[in-house]
């Protein structure tokens, strides 16, 4: 099998780096290396970011009417490529095909709603402010901008970034994750495709230097993350420093509440699918499972659908969940679920050792379920970002509340009931940014905005929708008085013409 040797894209063209240091993409359902990585050399940065910066000069003044002809193109491209992307995500990163297909559809609906840039960028007027005086505001964008994705949506998180910045007239430096590039950089070719013109979309790669010095350059403006809180914390930090605008999305410790009115069948299939879906590694897996009152009766059915669960090879279409990305993920699940023993949890459901017929060297982990868990225990207070599922009993529902609210973050929540009463009490009184009633992963389309809360995000605004239009643009306010001429009688007047 040829090893793909995966380019920079800068000025609109793939190079190759001449940095000597690379990482093996390997693909986790046979460790079969299938790609390598550069990481980036200072000066091929600096390179990319030139290119970005001079490509901005006639960009932002590109008409909307063209930038929304060139996303309505794009999302045309991505929608006529879905199985190509699906399978170089479920190549690298090991999730189950209809779960990559999935993730490109939810990145498809960012790009679509990129295709509104026409009305969602507009200003607002007040005529007659003042004495015939007119105040009006435009949107306008920043500079270069830059994207800082983690490996769980190697399609779906840059789409979060680089299609609203682009169209709202930025241009745009990316670093995709290391362990899993090659799905990012075919979006990239399409958006090239589309007519995205050269130097308004660059791709660079690497690790923590690169990701520093695009914190630290001081041509960027402004800065999107989405990754793990040490990390997130660490770019936000060091960017806002340096004097960029930063949106950081970042961990979770996302909670199920289950009432005992509930349709019991659809919970169920609905809660496994959010904990074990992508083998856990979701910032939005529900990973919690808080069972109120007479709930605590369907354990054992919980327990026994996720005993019936599949493990397999993403590109086994039954399969429920795959392997995790790296032989390192899936040691650290394991030596947690380990850990969960020691601190007393009921291992209900043991996943570790499993194993998949033809895949000896795959990085499987099976579904793991813990009983009897409580706050203080590292399987609740970390984010395992693996199949593994805590369920905690409560009383009564403002006690799943008080619960849910102890915990630092707050990425989203969900609540099964058939209680019109009990699902907005809950949604009034949660503090959590994202809640789903009778919906497992409260990702909201993307027209609205992606609004996780508290410990699981720093910066004000989050991708997606309004918040994002708002946070790629400056506002620009502008009072305006235009007096008479006073040569009137010369017939100026008359030669005024906006042709």
């Amino acid at each position: 099998m040829t090893v793909r040797e995966i380019p920079m894209i800068i000025d609109g063209q793939p190079v190759q780096s001449k940095s000597q240091e690379w990482r093996e993409v390997v693909n986790p359902a046979t460790q079969e290396v299938v790609a390598r990585v550069p990481f980036c050399t200072p000066e091929e940065v600096d390179q990319a970011v030139a290119s970005a910066k001079e490509a901005f000069k006639t960009w932002r003044k590109t008409s909307l009417g063209k930038r929304m002809r060139i996303m309505l193109k794009f999302q045309a491209l991505v929608r006529d490529n879905v199985s190509e992307l699906a399978a170089l995500i479920t190549e690298e990163h090991g999730k189950t095909l209809p779960d990559a297909e999935g993730e490109v559809g939810r990145g498809l609906e960012v790009i679509e709603h990129a295709c509104s840039i026409t009305s969602l960028q507009l200003g607002e007027l007040a005529e007659n402010a003042g004495s015939e005086i007119d105040v009006y505001t435009m949107h306008q964008p920043l500079g270069v901008g830059a994207g800082i994705t983690a490996f769980n949506f190697p399609i779906m998180l840059p789409c979060f970034m680089f299609p609203l910045a682009i169209a709202t007239g930025n241009t745009f430096i990316l670093k995709p994750s290391e362990q899993d590039p090659s799905s990012t950089m075919r979006l990239v070719e399409l958006a090239h495709e589309a007519g995205i013109p050269a130097g308004v979309l660059n791709v660079v790669h690497g690790g923590p230097d690169v990701a520093n010095q695009i914190c630290d350059h001081t041509d960027i403006k402004a800065l999107s993350f989405i990754g793990s809180t040490h990390v997130g914390t660490h770019i936000y930090r060091r960017a806002s420093d340096a004097g960029k605008r930063v949106q950081s999305m970042m961990g979770a410790k996302n909670h199920c509440v289950v009432m005992p009115d509930a349709n019991r069948s659809q919970a169920i299939n609905n809660l496994l699918g959010s904990a074990f879906g992508a083998a856990g590694q979701r910032c939005m897996a529900n990973s919690v499972v808080v069972l109120v009152g007479d709930a605590r009766e369907w354990l054992e059915d919980i327990v026994e659908g996720a005993r019936n669960m599949k493990v397999g090879p993403g590109t086994q279409r039954d399969a429920d969940l795959g392997p995790l990305v790296s032989p390192a993920a899936k040691e650290r699940v394991e030596r947690l679920i380990g850990v969960g023993e020691k601190e007393g949890a009921r291992l209900m459901i043991d996943g570790r050792g499993c194993e998949v017929e033809g895949y000896p060297k795959g990085n499987f982990v099976g579904p793991t379920l813990f009983a009897d868990v409580t706050a203080d225990m590292t399987i609740y207070r970390e984010e395992v970002f693996g199949p593994v599922l805590c369920v905690v009993n409560v009383e009564t529902l403002d006690d799943a509340i008080a619960f849910v609210n102890a915990n630092p973050n707050g990425n989203g929540t969900s609540i099964f009931t058939n209680s019109g009463w009990v699902a907005r009490r809950y949604e009034s009184d949660i503090d959590v940014g994202q809640v789903g009633i009778n919906v497992p992963i409260p990702v909201p389309v993307a027209y609205f905005s992606f609004t996780g809360s508290r410990a699981s995000k720093l910066g004000d605004m989050g991708p997606n929708g309004k918040q994002a239009i708002a946070f790629w643009t400056q506002t620009k306010t502008v009072t305006a008085r235009w007096f008479e001429p006073e040569n009137v009688s010369s017939g100026i007047n008359s030669t005024i013409s906006l042709g």
